[in-house]
């Protein structure tokens, strides 16, 4: 046995969170591609039959009431903010994260004001957020402009209306300063928009902590909920009475029922609802989040920073020298929960861990990516999966 698999062993045993793998279905391969889509919680199945056997089956339409379809956007929003650090009323889910991005920087631009026509937006973002950015600048008028995350505070000005940043950059893993980037903004009379689909359920975020004005994420890479689970949208409560969506929806009226042909929008963080929830998927996500109960999100950092530690340790005793170069920050206040490792033939290697049951993913042109979600991942599974990457490469 290697010195790797030893404290691998050792690595394990002190692990407070092992018990929560008895959790998840999962089978023999070792798992690493959490942050593109979560493991399945064993409590989902039997949750989402009853969904659609009892109450879609047998309570029909009484389920919105009776089975509190209704507020399942709020519900579940709350029982998110915790793990973002928002406190209740701030959160709804429903929509993808795309449709729920639209709404936070439209939204963003109208409560910035007149005379600030000008957004910028994280050039190395994933494509959505650029696609989204850019025709949300068309819709209100704004130039966009791209700037590296680290260039912000420095194109701030007086003409700009918002800011959209991803918490994790997406091929690299790199953890980028939310604290202060967000005070930078503020202090320019911006505000910032958030995109957590890389961080949610992965790392302490602090939204109400750092003043965060809005924020989305999605819920199926490290919360679990299921391939296409609904997003979430985040409104900062003193913006909540002037955050102005740009899809007004029936879902979001004062008074959904009345049919009124002129919209007013609900207080809170209801009027970012638009239409019908997407029911089955949200009470699916509903169960997956019970895997949460009496875990910590700093437990759940410090086991991630832990493992990708462990796992940057094993491939530079395993790896032949040279044969890839990690991209990912070793500093741990710049690591998301993965580990972005470039070598030439990455697609292929990547095939190749496939079929021997090591499961991560490949980026355009040359990037490995293993995420680390501490719910289920252990050491031994992040010696074995450095172990066996170390034999397809040498």
């Amino acid at each position: 046995m290697s010195e790797q698999a030893r404290k691998a062993e050792k690595l394990d045993a002190d692990d407070e969170l092992a018990s929560k793998r008895a959790e998840f279905v999962l089978d023999d391969v070792v798992y690493l591609d959490g942050n593109s889509l979560g493991a399945l919680p064993v409590a989902v199945p039997g949750r989402v039959e009853d969904v659609v056997r009892r109450q879609w089956g047998e309570l029909r339409i009484r389920s919105w009431t009776e089975g509190g379809w209704w507020t399942a956007p709020e519900r579940i929003g709350d029982r998110i903010a915790p793990l973002v650090g928002a406190a209740a009323g701030q959160i709804i889910v429903g929509d993808s994260t795309s449709v729920n991005l639209f709404k936070a920087l439209v939204g963003a631009v109208r409560l910035a004001g007149a005379g600030r026509d000008e957004i910028l937006v994280d050039a190395t973002t994933f494509p959505t957020d650029g696609y989204i950015a850019e025709s949300a600048a068309r819709m209100t008028g704004c130039t966009l402009r791209p700037v590296r995350p680290s260039e912000v505070p420095g194109a701030l000005g007086d003409r700009t209306a918002a800011v959209l940043l991803n918490h994790v950059d997406y091929r690299t893993g790199r953890l980028h300063d939310l604290p202060s980037l967000t005070a930078a903004v503020r202090a320019a009379g911006a505000l910032v928009v958030w995109d957590l689909c890389h961080s949610a359920g992965a790392l302490p975020v602090g939204l109400d902590g750092h003043g965060v004005d809005l924020a989305v994420g999605c819920t199926y890479k490290y919360l679990n909920g299921g391939p296409g689970s609904p997003a979430f949208l985040y409104v900062r409560k003193g913006l909540q009475d002037r955050f102005d969506s740009p899809l007004p929806g029936w879902n979001s009226h004062a008074e959904p029922f009345g049919m009124r042909a002129e919209y007013e929008p609900a207080a809170g963080a209801v009027r970012g609802r638009v239409g019908t929830p997407d029911i089955l998927s949200m009470l699916a996500l509903e169960a997956a989040l019970e895997v949460w109960d009496g875990v910590s999100v700093d437990a759940v950092r410090a086991k991630s920073l832990a493992l990708t530690d462990f796992f940057l340790e094993c491939v530079e005793a395993y790896v032949p020298a040279g044969r890839v170069e990690c991209v990912t920050p070793r500093a741990h206040a710049e690591r998301g929960s993965q580990v972005a490792l470039r070598c030439p033939d990455a697609g292929e290697v990547m095939k190749r861990l496939i079929g021997r049951g090591v499961v991560g993913d490949f980026r355009r042109p040359d990037v490995l990516r293993f995420g680390f979600t501490p719910l289920y991942v252990g050491f031994a599974d992040v010696e074995r999966a450095a172990r066996v990457l170390a034999e397809e490469l040498a």
